[in-house]
């Protein structure tokens, strides 16, 4: 049984680095739209896209032996983390701008609102 998953793990490892990756996305997909849910704004966003990104950098430790402090992989992987926070972001406050205000906004794409004419 246990050489079923590691005797050729090339491809139990792509799939693994594509749920790590997957799981990373959807998580700072949803930080972002839990940040908006509160009202709070992008400092808000950033700090936890910074915790984030080291529960990442934990996960590519403990599962690909990766290393667990490497300031360059850190701020790449907070970087890529942070693209997908701000557009969970904006995309919630986009929708509770045009549901809320309704008589004020209209949205324009799912990341931006404009004021009604």
């Amino acid at each position: 049984m246990q050489g079923l998953f590691f005797e050729n793990d090339t491809g139990v490892r792509y799939v693994l680095r594509f749920l790590v990756l997957l799981l990373g996305f959807w998580t700072a997909w949803r930080t972002g739209k839990a940040v908006a849910e509160g009202w709070h704004g992008y400092p808000t966003v950033v700090v936890y896209t910074l915790l984030l990104g080291f529960a990442m950098r934990f996960l590519h430790y403990a599962l690909f032996q990766g290393p667990m402090v490497s300031p360059a992989l850190y701020v790449i992987d907070v970087v890529v983390l942070l693209v997908f926070s701000i557009a969970g972001f904006q995309s919630r406050r986009t929708t509770q701008m045009v549901d809320n205000y309704y008589w004020l906004y209209e949205r324009t794409s799912p990341f931006s609102w404009k004021k009604k004419d």
